[in-house]
């Protein structure tokens, strides 16, 4: 990174710097209230599961958002990270609470590979990471001296107690894996308020005319793929740590891309908190209310409610939000 981009970077801290705090102070009082509450261990089981599912994709979106880059195979990077950090903590003893950055890093190094699809775009684009995610399912299965094979990992170390908290059960989890979701929305809304990320938002509207200019746009958009795929492989290996087991199937299933797609487009994947919240709302429905409405096959009304979201707000929930807030602003000022 440049000097410029250093600087830039550093001057969107402090100009974003009231609205990041103010994003990490509403995403603390959602972790309280569940844990203030009393919520039953299945309650934080599911809302874990959907922070999970919120991370990833708030991965998904910062590549869609700013690197102008649809992705079909995020399951890769967020395999990769589950088992390079089981893995590490397993085979290597390195602490579960450095494994799983690390698990982010090597799912980074994992990208690499993917450079060359950064020639192309659109649909060919998604298509080729979509490829590469089963590249590594297979990879996965094949190198059983390493991973278990299909049979999988199943004796690798859970998540330790931290100043006298057990982030092992489920209120522990939760807090931590909410502390890294409020972690990458913090960068993802300072990364957007820097030059950096008008310059990726210029490349997403035309990418022939940034160049023109004098805009790498082959090196922000890889920096952007380095990123998302960290955030990726860092949730992976924050899941893998809290299931207690990995088999190829599982950590590259065709869910880990496609979920996110769906609770990024659902919740405004231009917005900060929409995949968040998208990603919570969407979750819930499929294990709570669609579940029990149609037990098998019940992904059905999930395509039914993503198709009304779509149809009635195109920009998602998000979008849906603040176009209520604002007509009823409009009502209350227009009452006075």
């Amino acid at each position: 990174m440049t000097v410029t981009s250093a600087t830039s970077v550093s001057a969107a801290i402090r100009r974003s710097g009231g609205r990041g705090m103010a994003l990490g102070a509403g995403l603390v009082v959602l972790a309280l209230l569940p844990l203030a509450a009393g919520a039953s261990p299945y309650l934080l089981g599911l809302l874990i599961s959907a922070l999970i599912l919120s991370g990833l994709a708030l991965s998904w979106a910062l590549l869609g958002n700013l690197g102008g880059m649809v992705s079909f195979g995020h399951a890769a990077f967020f395999g990769v990270g589950s088992y390079a950090s089981a893995l590490l903590a397993a085979k290597l003893g390195v602490p579960v609470l450095l494994a799983i950055p690390l698990g982010g890093v090597i799912a980074t190094l994992s990208s690499l590979a993917m450079l060359p699809a950064l020639r192309l775009s659109g649909p060919y684009f998604a298509l080729a990471i979509l490829a590469y995610a089963q590249i590594f399912r297979i990879l996965a299965t094949e190198l059983d001296w390493l991973t278990g094979g299909a049979a999988g990992l199943q004796r690798y170390p859970g998540l330790p107690t931290l100043f006298g908290i057990n982030l092992a059960d489920r209120a522990g989890s939760y807090v931590l894996v909410l502390a890294c979701v409020a972690l990458f929305a913090l960068v993802y809304v300072v990364l957007r308020k820097s030059h950096i990320g008008t310059a990726l938002r210029a490349i997403s509207d035309s990418e022939d005319a940034t160049r023109v200019v004098g805009v790498n746009a082959t090196l922000l958009k890889s920096w952007m793929l380095f990123l998302s795929a960290f955030i990726a492989g860092v949730f992976g290996a924050l899941n893998a740590h809290i299931i207690g087991f990995l088999e190829p199937d599982y950590a590259f299933s065709g869910i880990w891309s496609v979920m996110p797609i769906i609770a990024a487009v659902f919740g405004g994947y231009r917005s900060v908190l929409g995949p968040i919240f998208g990603a919570v709302v969407i979750y819930l429905f499929d294990q709570v209310i669609a579940k029990s409405l149609i037990p098998v096959g019940h992904q059905i009304l999930l395509g039914i409610l993503l198709a009304v979201m779509v149809l009635l707000a195109p920009n998602g929930l998000s979008g849906l939000v603040a176009r209520i807030f604002s007509k009823t602003a409009e009502k209350h000022h227009a009452g006075a």
